[in-house]
C-alpha cells in the first residue's frame, strides 16, 4: 500500500428540505490506500449512497474534510471540482449509462475527448482498452446490439480509460443475472490485482463478499471496519 488516495475526517452531510432536516451522514472518518478494493456496504438508508456522492466528488460536505487523491475539495471551485472528478474519479453505474446511438469505442472515448485529446487519439487508446476487457470484436456495436455484461464491460471499459485513481462502482452487478454479475466482479478482481483501487458500493453481502475490505455503513455511520474474507449475515445486510 502507498498514500491514501481517499481520506474522510469526521464528515457530516445534511440536507434541509422545507422545515425538514435529514442528516444523511454523522461524522464518517475513513481512508482508503492505493491499491484496496473496498465494499461500502448497508441497506438503503444507511447513507451509503450519500458517502458515493462525496467520494466521487457528486457532492461537498456540511462539515468535515474530505480529500480525494491529495486534494482537498473544500478548497476548490465547481470547475476544480468537475476537473478532479473527471481525472481522479472512473464511474460504474448499475444501468450501465452509456451513450445511445453511439458504438462502445465512442462511449470509452468520450472522457478522453472531455480531457482535451484528439479524436484519433482517444480513439486510439479506448480500443486498446476494449482489446485489453476481451471487446475488440464489439468496438462498432452500439449499445442496443449488446448483452447487459457486455454493456457493463463497456461501461468499465470507460471507467479505466482515464487511469483515474479510484474505479467507483455503484451496483454495478444490480441489473444483471447471475453469470453476467459473476464476470462483472472477476473483471472488478482483475482490475484490482493490476493495481487498481476499486471502491465498490452495494447492499449486496455476496458482492460485498468478494473486497478485500467491507465497510458497513449504517444510520449515516459506520458500524464496522472488516478485512479478510466476509461474513456479513450478523449485519443485517441481506443478498439480493
Amino acid at each position: 500500500m502507498s498514500a491514501p488516495v481517499l481520506q474522510l475526517d469526521d464528515v457530516h452531510r445534511t440536507y434541509v428540505t422545507g422545515d425538514t432536516v435529514t442528516h444523511a451522514l454523522g461524522g464518517v472518518s475513513m481512508t482508503i490506500d492505493t491499491g484496496e478494493f473496498v465494499a461500502i456496504v448497508g441497506p438503503s438508508g444507511s447513507g451509503k449512497s450519500t458517502l458515493m456522492n462525496l467520494v466521487g466528488c457528486l457532492d461537498r460536505p456540511t462539515a468535515g474534510d474530505v480529500r480525494i487523491a491529495g486534494h482537498r475539495v473544500s478548497d476548490l471551485d465547481d470547475d476544480q471540482l468537475t476537473d478532479l472528478r473527471s481525472r481522479a474519479i472512473g464511474f460504474v453505474f448499475q444501468q450501465f449509462q452509456l451513450l445511445p446511438r453511439t458504438s462502445a469505442l465512442d462511449n470509452v472515448a468520450a472522457p478522453l475527448l472531455y480531457q482535451g485529446l484528439s479524436s484519433r487519439d482517444a480513439r486510439r487508446r479506448a480500443a486498446k482498452v476494449l482489446t485489453d476487457l476481451g471487446l475488440d470484436d464489439r468496438s462498432r456495436h452500439d449499445r442496443t446490439m449488446l448483452s447487459g455484461g457486455q454493456q457493463q464491460r463497456v461501461a468499465i471499459a470507460r471507467a479505466i480509460v482515464t487511469d483515474p485513481a479510484i474505479v467507483l462502482a455503484d451496483e454495478p452487478t444490480g441489473a444483471l443475472d447471475s453469470k453476467s454479475g459473476q464476470m462483472v466482479m472477476d473483471l472488478l478482481d482483475t482490475l484490482n490485482q493490476e493495481g487498481r483501487t476499486v471502491v465498490l458500493i452495494t447492499h449486496d453481502a455476496d458482492v460485498a463478499g468478494r473486497a478485500q475490505r467491507r465497510i458497513l455503513v449504517r444510520d449515516g455511520l459506520i458500524e464496522a471496519d472488516e478485512h479478510g474474507p466476509a461474513d456479513l449475515r450478523r449485519t443485517g445486510v441481506a443478498a439480493a
